[in-house]
């Protein structure tokens, strides 16, 4: 984020300079051609004059340079000194949401655990509510695990890394959502092409099953999943029929608990979950238009170096 303010900065710098160095060399061209225009029409004086307006652009040059160079590093000193508060907040929010959720994840197990373990001995019109109490009480147990999968900075170094194939990912996501989708009568295509990555299995089958629980739940009757390798990368592609995700909101569906105006469900965490999954796993995820309308999204992982 530093770097890209930096650049912006520099960048909006350069283009006044350039503006101003055009303006000053159109000037001493003017004055120049006005001092030498008797003799322009010799062969003499063109050569001058060309003479001349080389020696502005070296000079012109002589001073742009070393002045780029002193405002690219208060460039960066400026990005540093803005950046850094929105960093430190951020910082204290991660460091809030990780205490939170794991002061959390302990009295929601226990709730769950006492309301399972007493709807046996309650009578018939109590059973209900403690399946309730219970249900509610894991899906906050959830919502609660994502917050501080969150919370915690990706990298490889929170994977369990070794070879995993893709193909087999799609495969067991597809399973996973298997039930949800035949309710909804939407139908899965499955192409599982193999394709090994250096991952955390059980993180990329989460990132599958979030992706296609969300293409179930957009889509109008079909949604396909397909692994794929291209070169040096692999791929993870979910596409569905339904309406699409409008180009103002293809990068804000990733954070945190967004919800599109449609939807009434869901927690608005899973797709900042794989996210966080892609970039742990260095790679990304980018949603576009699928070929026959709806939604496409790709998530690409570096593909294992031995495969």
């Amino acid at each position: 984020m530093i770097a890209r303010t930096t650049a912006i900065y520099l960048l909006i710098f350069v283009c006044v300079l350039v503006a101003l160095d055009a303006g000053a060399y159109a000037f001493m061209y003017r004055e120049y051609a006005s001092l030498l225009a008797p003799a322009l029409g010799t062969p003499e004086g063109s050569a001058g004059l060309a003479s001349a307006m080389r020696r502005v652009l070296l000079s012109i040059l002589a001073i742009d340079v070393p002045l780029v160079l002193v405002v690219g590093i208060a460039s960066f000193a400026m990005a540093k000194l803005t950046i850094a508060p929105l960093a430190a907040a951020r910082e204290r929010e991660r460091i809030f949401a990780a205490d939170a959720a794991h002061e959390l994840r302990s009295p929601l197990t226990a709730i769950a655990s006492v309301a399972q373990a007493s709807r046996a001995q309650t009578p018939p019109e109590s059973t209900q509510a403690f399946e309730t109490i219970a249900r509610e009480a894991l899906d906050a147990s959830a919502i609660v695990s994502d917050l501080l999968t969150l919370a915690r900075n990706p990298g490889r170094s929170v994977l369990q890394c070794e070879p995993v194939d893709l193909g087999g990912v799609v495969s067991a996501g597809a399973r996973d959502v298997a039930a949800e989708a035949a309710a909804r009568n939407v139908a899965i295509d499955i192409s599982a092409a193999s394709a090994i990555v250096d991952g955390d299995e059980r993180r990329l089958r989460e990132l599958a099953r979030n992706l296609l629980e969300n293409a179930v739940r957009y889509a109008r009757s079909a949604v396909r999943v397909a692994s794929e390798r291209n070169g040096r990368s692999c791929s993870i592609v979910v596409e569905d029929d339904g309406a699409g995700v409008a180009p103002e909101d293809r990068e804000r569906i990733f954070e945190r608990f967004f919800r599109r105006s449609e939807d009434g469900t869901g927690t608005g965490l899973g797709l900042s979950i794989v996210r966080w999954i892609a970039q742990a796993h260095d790679g990304t995820v980018t949603v576009g238009d699928a070929a026959g309308g709806g939604a496409r999204f790709v998530a690409t992982l570096p593909a294992h170096p031995t495969d």
